[in-house]
């Protein structure tokens, strides 16, 4: 068979709410084949399987990757489990996907990118946003001069629990919760996609609980007088904005986390002297498109080392942040 028409077999390493969208996305993406799923238990594996119509169930990690028919799998399990299922997926032969945050560590994070490169299989981490058409378009607004240097970066996510559900994973330090892996990593993924550089010093400062971070605000500094500063966390109202200003204009996007419409994907450009025009990309569903570009690397055999690249990155510097939030001090970033 043509490697560039081969269907790419899926296998999704838990039944996470999470896989609900991406078992929907791998069946609209072309080219694609959902085969199992598995559970911690045969029971919860097969009721999974049957509300979503997946011809397979198991139960155990361990025996969906020992399947010869499966080339690919989804891991959204809580991010402690990351690196043990990544490594293991990895050694069966499995391209993996992996929810964000890649890692509980950006050292973790540089060995699954390691034994995925050595092992022959493509490693990405499941941010979607950055595979949407409309950030294409944006990355040629700020490639054309026409907000002039770019100088800051400001970005916000949060959603709102009236009631902290203390059983909630996002909260459990054992299983790696905090608002900032689970929120921030977004907007320091947003921050490394303007400037394409790390921070030269972070700061952030974090409330906590049950020793993870509950909030977090955060500035970083980067060469040349730039800076950027986002807050995340789970006792605000829904936001997933951000703005690039440069010295000439700036860009808005009040949505670039999941967009509020499928069909009207927006977002702004204002100048200095007050006009704003709105820039809309429709027809694009940035979960499909994300299974579609792994996809694409998966059958042309040629590991796109981008993604692992970005996650790493984006570890790193989220690595850095929970050390200032947790020190009280301002973290100086290696080259």
């Amino acid at each position: 068979m043509d490697e560039l028409k081969k269907t790419v077999r899926w296998g999704i390493l838990s039944t996470a709410k999470i896989g609900t969208k991406v078992c929907r996305a791998i069946r609209r993406a072309a080219g694609t084949e959902i085969v199992s799923v598995a559970s911690r238990t045969q029971e919860r594996a097969e009721a999974w399987a049957k509300d979503h119509d997946v011809p397979r169930a198991v139960g155990s990690y361990q025996e969906l990757l020992d399947d010869p028919s499966i080339d690919a799998v989804y891991i959204p399990l809580p991010p402690s489990m990351h690196f043990e299922w990544t490594i293991r997926a990895a050694e069966r032969g499995k391209h993996v996907l992996c929810e964000k945050p890649l890692a509980r560590n950006a050292a973790e994070a540089t060995q699954m990118a390691a034994a995925c490169q050595q092992l022959g299989v493509q490693l990405m981490d499941g941010v979607m946003w950055v595979h949407h058409d409309r950030t294409a378009a944006m990355r040629q607004q700020l490639n054309s001069g026409s907000l002039g240097r770019l100088r800051r970066v400001t970005a916000g996510f949060s959603f709102n629990w009236d009631e902290i559900p203390a059983e909630n994973i996002r909260l459990k330090p054992e299983l790696a919760g905090g608002a900032l892996g689970d929120l921030g990593y977004y907007c320091v993924r947003a921050i490394w996609w303007t400037f394409g550089e790390l921070p030269e010093r972070v700061f952030a400062t974090a409330r906590y609980f049950n020793d993870v971070e509950m909030n977090l605000s955060a500035l970083l500094w980067f060469r040349d007088g730039r800076m950027a500063s986002f807050d995340c966390g789970f006792d605000t109202t829904y936001r997933k904005w951000f703005e690039i200003a440069g010295t000439h204009g700036s860009l808005v996007c009040d949505d670039f986390v999941v967009p509020w419409s499928e069909d009207k994907a927006r977002f702004w450009l204002h100048d200095e002297a007050g006009k704003n025009s709105e820039h809309v990309t429709p027809g694009c569903v940035q979960e499909v498109r994300m299974i579609e570009n792994f996809c694409d690397a998966v059958r042309s055999g040629n590991l796109d080392d981008r993604w692992p690249a970005d996650a790493i990155t984006t570890t790193r510097i989220c690595d850095a942040l929970a050390e200032s939030a947790r020190s009280g001090r301002v973290i100086d970033v290696s080259l």
